[in-house]
């Protein structure tokens, strides 16, 4: 059977590595499946849920943040802003967070700081709707 080696990292930690069935994930223009022998790709990704196939077809989900993935075709990686595992989310504590982006978008001055609010307010969003997909 083929197999894709997997890497999740982020600035903080490395997540997960191993040899997978399948990995699926946020690209920055919609959800990428990637299976062995894909095309290689590099692209950005989005805030959102990396999914990752064992080879006895168990599960595991990781948040991103964002960043960047490269494809290779028997290795995949996964350079993440921030990253989570799915049991690590808190939904509260995302809500939270967000609550205070919405107020500080009230206070913004300019478009760059602006832009910077709204791609915080999107990944938290994506934070809170993980954890509340994931919660046990």
């Amino acid at each position: 059977m083929a197999t894709l080696q997997v890497d999740v990292v982020s600035a903080e930690r490395s997540l997960f590595s191993g040899e997978v069935k399948f990995v699926a994930l946020p690209g920055e223009v919609g959800e990428l499946g990637i299976l062995p022998g894909h095309t290689p790709l590099i692209t950005r990704i989005r805030p959102g849920t990396v999914k990752i196939v064992h080879l006895d077809d168990t599960e595991e989900h990781i948040f991103v943040a964002g960043g960047v993935l490269e494809v290779q075709p028997q290795q995949v990686t996964v350079l993440a802003d921030t990253a989570l595992r799915a049991e690590e989310l808190d939904e509260s504590k995302a809500l939270e967070a967000r609550k205070k982006a919405q107020e500080a978008l009230k206070n913004v001055q300019d478009q760059e700081e602006m832009a910077v609010v709204q791609a915080e307010l999107e990944m938290l969003a994506a934070q809170a709707a993980a954890a509340r997909r994931f919660k046990k």
